[in-house]
Formats: C-alpha cells, sequence, structure tokens
C-alpha cells in the first residue's frame, strides 16, 4: 500500500506545498549546513518545546517512517512537492506509516526539544526556506475615470 502511495506520488508533477512550523515555540538551534556532504553541521532546526505538546505535520502528506532510531522517536513525511519533512524528539508517536496527514494534524507529542529538518532527495535543506511566507507584490489600483 505504501509503496503503491509513493509511485502514486513520484508520477505526478510537483505541487506547490505551503508549509508551517510544526509546533510553536522559539528555534534554539538552527540550521548549520556541513561543509562537505559528511561533515559536522546541523541539518534541521530544533524547537524548544514543552513536553506532551503536540508535534503538527508541516504540510500534507504521506508518512513513509514511524519508529525508533538509535533510540529516538520518529516521524518522516512525503509531500506533494517531492520533499521530505523529519520529526525528531518526539516523547509518542500518533500515525502509522501509510497514513495521509493533512497540514496541521498531530503526528506524535514532544519532548523538550523538537528537530525538525527537511530534505529534497539526499540533499538537506533549511527549514526556514519552506517555512517562509512568499511575499505578496504591490498591486497599483487605477482611481478615477
Amino acid at each position: 500500500m505504501l509503496r503503491a502511495v509513493l509511485l502514486a506520488l513520484a508520477m505526478v508533477p510537483p505541487a506547490a506545498v505551503q508549509y508551517q512550523a510544526p509546533a510553536p515555540g522559539p528555534i534554539v538551534d538552527p540550521f548549520r549546513a556541513p561543509p562537505t556532504p559528511f561533515a559536522a553541521g546541523h541539518r534541521g532546526v530544533a524547537y524548544a518545546t514543552t513536553p506532551g505538546q503536540p508535534v503538527q505535520a508541516a504540510a500534507a502528506g504521506v508518512v513513509t517512517f514511524a519508529g525508533r532510531v538509535a533510540g529516538a522517536q520518529i516521524v518522516v513525511v512525503a509531500h506533494a512537492d517531492r520533499l521530505r519533512t523529519t520529526y525528531e524528539g518526539l516523547a509518542s508517536i500518533a500515525v502509522p506509516v501509510g497514513a495521509v496527514v493533512e497540514s496541521g494534524q498531530r503526528v506524535g507529542s514532544a519532548t523538550s526539544r523538537l528537530y525538525f529538518g527537511v530534505r529534497a532527495g539526499s540533499a538537506y535543506l533549511d527549514p526556514a526556506v519552506v517555512l517562509a511566507r512568499p511575499r505578496r507584490r504591490a498591486r497599483l489600483v487605477p482611481v478615477g475615470p
């Protein structure tokens, strides 16, 4: 089932996706790109969170992973624009693999620190780029006859 959903996502052209922060609160550790692919860096952002507070899907998508890695609980969501978001530092997981989630839907609950990452293929992106609101252009409107 999950494989069929992922294949279907791969066959459609990427769509525009509107992202939102997965949790309120300040970013306590910003994105730091490593100088080389295998060097040290911080490939996402970390939010200060209150233990137990809800962690929300940053955008609609399909859960491709939900489980433990090296003792940490993690959820990964694939989106229509072919980006994947990762939520790590979860006290609990609220969604199974293969679940279709809506933007803002609870994917788990936080510990005291939530890692949020964004990937395009194997490249890590600064989450601030996808979370930034598009700027609106000013439009002059004629006045009078």
